[in-house]
């Protein structure tokens, strides 16, 4: 019989090996592109979804964003916002997306940048809404101490502590403006990544 293959010997020709090949490839790509909407939003409520599905899409994104920046964001990783932006909006959408989120997370940080500022630690301390621990906040607090406002973009820039120094920023009464420009800067540079990383991983499969 022709073609017949026996236990432990290879593929019966090149031209066969290429055909299987091609297959398992386009197999894996389909299989990829099934599973990569769900991952990439898996973790972002249905409700979220539908607004971003409706021509209200960018004003959501918005607020989603000035929450994530105010640290009141506590349904879904902030990581995964710009990627599932793009899942649900496509990469044609990045520029914008990544333009929501700088202005949208910079606002929302200069409102939390100010109750610290004017409000200060006992304040923020004794409020439920503030998800961080005294000894974490100690943490911060000589970070900022020791290192200053570079911290600000550094962390912003960083997936674990990405706005854990706007709060220690306020308490040290550092420059409205300055603020503002490194933790624009901060954001661009985390959500580029993240784009970037989105974007790449899609052309893989």
């Amino acid at each position: 019989m022709k073609n017949r293959i026996a236990p432990g010997d290879g593929l019966p020709d090149n031209g066969m090996s290429s055909i299987l090949g091609a297959k398992l490839v386009l197999m894996i790509r389909g299989y990829s592109r099934s599973m990569q909407a769900p991952l990439q939003v898996a973790q972002m409520p249905d409700e979220l979804q539908a607004l971003l599905h409706s021509e209200w899409a960018y004003l959501v994104l918005f607020g989603v964003f000035v929450l994530e920046g105010a640290m009141l964001m506590y349904f879904m990783p902030s990581e995964l916002i710009v990627p599932g932006s793009l899942v649900l909006l496509g990469t044609d959408a990045a520029v914008a997306v990544i333009g929501i989120a700088v202005l949208g997370a910079t606002i929302g940080q200069y409102a939390l940048f100010k109750v610290a500022q004017r409000g200060g630690r006992e304040y923020l301390l004794q409020k439920r809404w503030f998800a961080v621990s005294e000894s974490k906040l100690d943490r911060f607090d000589g970070w900022f101490e020791r290192w200053g406002p570079i911290v600000v973009p550094v962390s912003n820039t960083l997936l674990f502590t990405r706005g854990m120094l706007t709060v220690p920023a306020g308490f040290a009464e550092m420059d409205d403006r300055q603020f503002v420009a490194l933790s624009a800067v901060g954001t661009l540079s985390f959500e580029v990544i993240l784009a970037a990383l989105y974007v790449y991983f899609d052309t893989l499969v």
